[in-house]
């Protein structure tokens, strides 16, 4: 088993940026592919970025491609997701994940609690 802290969120304005971390303690992290998905208000949870165990390969949904970079070191087991350009409408709870590579938040079986962004206009 792995367990995932998230890190960094905060209040942003709009154009700024923010880097989230996840902490994993446990299973070693390269054991797995990371996911960061996000939930706003009142939502659904939605995918936001993916990454193989290697970090060879990165999956972005389309609203946050060319804005949002997730990367990975393994050897300090922590993931990352690099956000520049924040929207409002990125506003939202951001949560970690850990298990098999994509976009369905089924593929993945390790949750951390959540951390909050919020982009102001």
């Amino acid at each position: 088993q792995v367990q995932l802290v998230e890190s960094g969120g905060g209040l942003v304005q709009a154009g700024g940026s923010l880097r989230l971390s996840c902490a994993a303690s446990g299973r070693a992290l390269s054991t797995y592919a990371m996911g960061w998905f996000r939930q706003g208000p009142g939502k659904e949870r939605k995918f936001v970025a993916a990454i193989t165990r290697s970090g060879a390969s990165t999956q972005y949904a389309d609203s946050v491609k060319g804005r949002f970079t997730i990367s990975r070191d393994n050897a300090k087991n922590t993931g990352y997701l690099q956000m520049n350009s924040l929207k409002p409408e990125d506003t939202a709870d951001y949560y970690c994940a850990a298990g098999n590579y994509g976009t369905r938040w089924g593929l993945y079986d390790y949750w951390g609690q959540g951390t909050q962004v919020t982009v102001s206009s």
